[in-house]
């Protein structure tokens, strides 16, 4: 442990020590607090010229590279990813360490009770590879699990805080295999920070503090959620706060030692089926063959162009790729880079984009094994030509209707939320290879169930809670047994005409999400703005209501009476992303990446998003 803290900035007076327990303990704590305190690790120039577009939000420092780069959610997580790199571990391997503290660290968002999506690029060939681990419905849930008595839907968090809204988990189905098509380092190796920091420690962060206190009532109400993330007074831990958790470290070495077969049977799996059907109101009715049977899922990328690069990411069943190239298929015939960045127009234009896109999005996306999803008919040329002649300039569609892309079944369309518990990842190694990882458990601290001393989904939540819309038409993302639910995680990647990497980025924002990613391509491509002006650009949105978006606390509301002139019911509202973006600076050949900006310094350059805590590292 000591040597781990000693690669991590511990001081060498500290790491020479003696081995007693009281100064390995001290030790852990010293580590983690000073690892919070870190905002940036560039390797190369920290100035930077002031951002074109002002937020009012706090701006991080650009952060350069000549070898590799890490982006994650929490500097200890950042710091792991870096040092398995350093080892020469690949992105494949780096991320999955990155993983395995945020389950620790940043428990709100993500972690092995969950599931998620991953996009490989590798470095031989620029072959991208994609990875499902999104969880499934148990093999007896039915289309009316989110039902009541009588007929309605439950009310959200009565859904939410149950055994009902837990998935299959398959984050680590898919981390498996994503490590056997690319890893390096041995799969124990990279459990090993997070099971020494679950064991000794880690400083509770300000933004965990918020999350918690934020979700206390529902935390009290749950009993194994309640002993570990409140004090005996039933209070959030406070900032500072040592916080262990032996029973999750005891379920990594479990892990680590027999692979995931660990925790999809035996004791960690009859945990997971207790805690899921002992609810006592809602039991869930999960078995231990549902969680024996899941598999993760080998996909193919999906692709479009848009203004000379291609962006590519995860199809169905997330609708993140299919939602964003709609929406860039619809931008690319208008010229979106003589609107200035945050104007009315621009906010118009775009949203009224998103609307459209939105629109397709309820009524056609879901589950592949399940719906035929019209994928090439919602990407035809001539399709999106026509959904982009609705859009008037001067007045907005208010709430679009969905289109009849080419292939398209008879479908109801369900609702959208956006949801907070979400995390992402940003990882390029030093051969090039690439990794953009979205992974989650739905709302913040999923369904508060937890077991093996980590938190259960409440991904099912993303299903249609109606089976049937008002006409009676089947909403193609119905709850069924073994299907899994539409998800807006968008892990992208930008390539130029000649295959090379341009851009590794994503977010976190439930339904958002695709507007957090679409934006920060928008104002690289289109603006030109340099990657970490374009993450801390204020967000704006709209999705299948008459309402739009725009950020609170920020120039956006400058432009809230431009809007409502168009016919924009405008709500101020906080947009939470977690952005992490890498994108090429300047090449070996002397060239210059597409989407660097005006000042590339580097061979990588990072965007780190300032509103959460997450940290860049370049090596």
């Amino acid at each position: 442990m000591l040597a781990w803290c000693r690669r991590n900035r511990l001081s060498t007076e500290v790491a020479l020590k003696n081995m007693s327990h009281i100064l390995r303990r001290l030790a852990v704590v010293l580590c983690a607090t000073a690892l919070l305190a870190v905002v940036a690790v560039p390797a190369g120039a920290r100035d930077r010229p002031a951002p074109e577009v002002g937020s009012g939000l706090l701006q991080r420092d650009r952060v350069t590279s000549g070898n590799a780069m890490v982006v994650a959610a929490h500097p200890l997580a950042a710091r792991a990813a870096d040092e398995a790199l350093a080892e020469g571990g690949t992105a494949v391997d780096a991320a999955i360490v990155a993983q395995m503290v945020l389950n620790l660290v940043e428990p709100q968002s993500s972690g092995i009770g969950g599931g998620g999506f991953m996009l490989v690029r590798v470095a031989d060939g620029g072959r991208l590879r994609i990875f499902d681990g999104r969880e499934e419905a148990p093999a007896a849930a039915t289309p009316d699990r989110f039902l009541g008595a009588d007929g309605e839907r439950l009310p959200f968090f009565d859904a939410v805080d149950s055994g009902l809204s837990v998935g299959v988990p398959g984050l680590l189905r898919m981390l498996d295999l994503a490590h056997r098509a690319g890893g390096r380092l041995a799969w124990e190796r990279l459990f090993e920070p997070a099971i020494a920091l679950a064991e000794n420690g880690f400083a509770v962060s300000g933004r965990l503090h918020q999350s918690i206190a934020s979700a206390r009532e529902r935390i009290v109400a749950q009993p194994a959620a309640r002993a570990y993330f409140l004090n005996e007074a039933g209070e959030p831990w406070p900032v500072g706060h040592i916080l262990r958790n032996p029973a999750l470290a005891l379920t990594l070495k479990r892990i680590a030692s027999d692979g995931p077969d660990a925790f999809y049977r035996g004791p960690v799996a009859e945990s997971i089926v207790a805690a899921v059907n002992g609810h006592p109101t809602r039991p869930g009715q999960m078995t231990l063959d549902d969680l024996e049977r899941y598999r993760a899922v080998e996909r193919d990328p999906l692709c479009g162009a848009y203004r000379g690069v291609r962006v590519c990411g995860m199809p169905p069943p997330s609708s993140g790729a299919l939602t964003l190239l709609q929406v860039l298929g619809i931008l690319e015939r208008f010229d979106v880079s003589a609107l200035e960045p945050g104007s009315a127009s621009a906010v118009h234009l775009i949203s009224e984009a998103y609307r459209l896109a939105y629109a397709d999005r309820a009524r056609y996306i879901a589950d592949p094994a399940f719906v035929d999803v019209p994928v090439d008919g919602m990407l035809a040329d001539d399709y999106l030509a026509r959904r982009a002649a609705l859009i008037d300039e001067a007045k907005t569609l208010g709430k679009a209707p969905a289109g009849e892309p080419e292939g398209a079944p008879r479908a109801g369309a369900d609702e959208t939320r956006p949801l907070p518990g979400t995390t992402h990842l940003s990882i390029v190694d030093a051969e090039g290879n690439a990794v953009s990882m979205t992974t989650s458990i739905e709302h913040a601290f999923g369904s508060l169930q937890m077991a093996g001393g980590f938190l259960l989904n409440n991904q099912l939540t993303d299903f249609s809670f109606h089976p049937v819309d008002r006409d009676g038409q089947l909403i193609a993302n119905r709850v069924e047994p073994g299907k899994r639910p539409r998800s807006s995680m968008a892990p992208t990647m930008v390539l130029d005409d000649k295959g090379r990497l341009e851009a590794v980025l994503g977010s976190p924002g439930g339904s958002a999400i695709i507007q957090y990613v679409c934006q920060t391509l928008i104002a690289t491509i289109d603006w030109k703005l340099d990657i970490q002006q374009a993450v801390e650009m204020p967000h704006f949105g709209a999705t299948t209501s008459a309402r739009t978006s725009v950020e609170s606390q920020t120039t956006l509301s400058a432009v809230t009476e431009a809007l409502e002139a168009r016919g924009h019911e405008v709500r101020e509202r906080p947009m939470t992303s977690g952005l992490h973006a890498i994108v090429a600076g300047r090449r070996a050949d002397g060239s210059v990446g597409r989407l660097a900006g005006p000042d590339p310094r580097d061979r990588w350059l990072a965007g780190v998003d300032p509103r959460r805590e997450g940290l860049a590292i370049g090596r």
